[in-house]
């Protein structure tokens, strides 16, 4: 996340709990960052210096205007026009940060070998949600190469309980054992 998301990120989300809408601004947020992540070609239109900034500004009227909450889209039009259009996600990513602890929400990321099965997965988020005193939000992904077990993600933590993990391990105990 950068200085520059994290300010428009975070003064947006204070705009938006003022007025009660927090969660319908992350719910555009987060289209908005899938749409961008698909369309690239747009965000390159919204970053083109040849194409005066008020152009650029329309065509985001043009095509959200009445879709989006107006604070997401007044978002989009400031960050054209100050140039860091290229900083939407980061600001997405500020965003959902502070919503997150603000709602006691702590993303997760799961990786095992194979899909976890839905009932796993609900155990999992149960055992967390003791854990930690927070609602999880699970995020899984299959990952091969870990072999078997699975490998936690959060909060700036890696809990690593996989086979793979644990060969790295006997490895590095093998290489630094004198015989």
């Amino acid at each position: 996340m950068t200085q520059v998301g994290r300010v428009y990120g975070e003064a947006l989300y204070s705009l938006a709990r003022e007025e009660r809408i927090t969660e319908a601004v992350l719910s555009d947020l987060t289209a908005l960052h899938t749409i961008f992540q698909q369309e690239r070609g747009f965000l390159r239109l919204l970053c083109a210096p040849n194409i005066p900034k008020q152009e650029r500004c329309q065509v985001l009227d043009n095509s959200f205007r009445g879709k989006i909450q107006q604070y997401v889209l007044n978002l989009m039009k400031l960050l054209t026009e100050n140039g860091y259009m290229r900083e939407f996600s980061s600001c997405c990513d500020a965003y959902r940060a502070q919503f997150y602890q603000d709602h006691g929400i702590l993303p997760v990321q799961a990786v095992t070998a194979v899909p976890l099965a839905e009932a796993m997965q609900k155990k999992l988020k149960n055992k967390l949600s003791q854990v930690t005193g927070k609602t999880i939000e699970l995020n899984c992904k299959v990952d091969p190469q870990v072999l078997g077990g699975i490998r936690l993600d959060f909060d700036g933590k890696r809990l690593d309980d996989t086979v793979q993990h644990r060969l790295e391990a006997i490895g590095s105990l093998l290489k630094n054992t004198v015989l």
